[in-house]
């Protein structure tokens, strides 16, 4: 890739947005290489020659601080969060529209290295970003850039990946290890110096969920664990049928540096955030295939679904959390429960967090 030419001005001012020379030159010095044709004339919108098929389509802001971490930056998390969303559908992901929000005063050396790693993050999850917009913010309104992306993706899988498909029987499988992003976020926020320095999970999910269709795996259901971690997750996956999810904690995967940061922060690996792992759920006879695909990066079973709850729960105060004092979930059924077995053979309720464990994560 060429080297942009350098323009007079290194930091971004209120007139780059304002459609005039400025805005020219932030475009064509910055901007057009992420397109696959840096040298094709830009229109309003994109003209797209797809396959034939059914489509899948996402859209997602991004709004992390710092804009730069340990394994990646604002750039790679927009492509890889967006290029995953469509994963989790089953879609192959194939373009991306990029809308940037850059505050006056960021500087374009930052601005660059974003631009460059959002075409490498890009083209290494298969997509091509084909249309964009930039507006300009005042300084000490924009937090350096804010990112929007949408994509389209191709559905491969043929039967729909949803929470209403998951029965009790179905296994829950994790594609790795747990919590590496939120840590990493928090390490680069607060200047914390994690020997090895712990670095984002941030990375397309797309390839293991094409080799689990490969493997003619059935998928009843996919969700990426970004906010809120596995525990928001499997909490979200519970309750549209009132399900019970029961997890053994010794299986779920935590890296030794991810587990002595939250025992020393007081965190949970659960509630961390990830973005570059997902929770399977599949039926019973097709564990050992799934495993077979996603033990090799790390992936683990972690427990089943091993029944609906019917009726009131023990215990109101844990519902307290849920439904704001019900018992019952709006729909009039009693809500999904997760239940984590401990080591010691003791249980738990894994519960809804009820603030923000850490903000800007993503």
């Amino acid at each position: 890739m060429a080297e942009p030419a350098e323009i007079s001005v290194p930091r971004i001012r209120l007139a780059h947005g304002g459609g005039g020379t400025l805005m020219q030159q932030l475009i064509d010095g910055e901007l057009r290489r992420l397109y696959e044709d840096p040298g094709q004339v830009l229109h309003d919108a994109a003209r797209l020659a797809l396959p034939h098929g059914r489509l899948a389509f996402t859209t997602d802001s991004y709004v992390v601080q710092p804009l730069e971490f340990e394994g990646g930056d604002i750039g790679s998390l927009a492509v890889t969060g967006t290029a995953n969303d469509l994963a989790m559908a089953g879609a192959r992901p194939l373009v991306l529209s990029l809308g940037l929000i850059l505050e006056e005063g960021l500087e374009l050396a930052v601005l660059r290295r974003i631009v460059n790693s959002l075409a490498a993050t890009a083209r290494q999850c298969g997509m091509a970003i084909v249309t964009g917009d930039t507006k300009v913010v005042e300084r000490g309104k924009g937090d350096g850039i804010f990112i929007n992306t949408s994509g389209i993706g191709v559905l491969e899988a043929v039967e729909p990946i949803d929470p209403l498909a998951i029965v009790p029987g179905d296994q829950l499988l994790v594609s790795g290890d747990l919590g590496r992003h939120g840590v990493a976020i928090l390490a680069a926020r607060h200047g914390l110096d994690l020997q090895p320095p712990l670095a984002t999970d941030c990375m397309p999910l797309w390839p293991a969920v094409e080799a689990l269709l490969a493997a003619e795996v059935r998928l009843h259901c996919l969700r990426d664990l970004t906010r809120g971690g596995l525990a928001s997750a499997l909490l979200e996956l519970a309750a549209p049928n009132a399900l019970e999810l029961r997890i053994e904690e010794a299986c779920l995967p935590v890296a030794e540096p991810v587990r002595r940061s939250c025992d020393l922060l007081g965190f949970d690996p659960l509630q961390m955030a990830n973005e570059g792992r997902f929770l399977a759920v599949v039926p019973a006879a097709d564990r050992e295939r799934a495993l077979a695909v996603l033990a090799p990066g790390g992936g683990a079973w972690i427990g089943e679904v091993t029944g609906e709850v019917t009726g009131a729960v023990t215990g109101a105060v844990t519902w307290a959390v849920t439904w704001a004092g019900d018992t019952e979930s709006p729909g009039g059924r009693s809500p999904g429960r997760v239940v984590l077995r401990t080591p010691f053979g003791s249980e738990r309720l894994l519960v809804p967090l009820s603030g923000e464990l850490l903000p800007r994560i993503c």
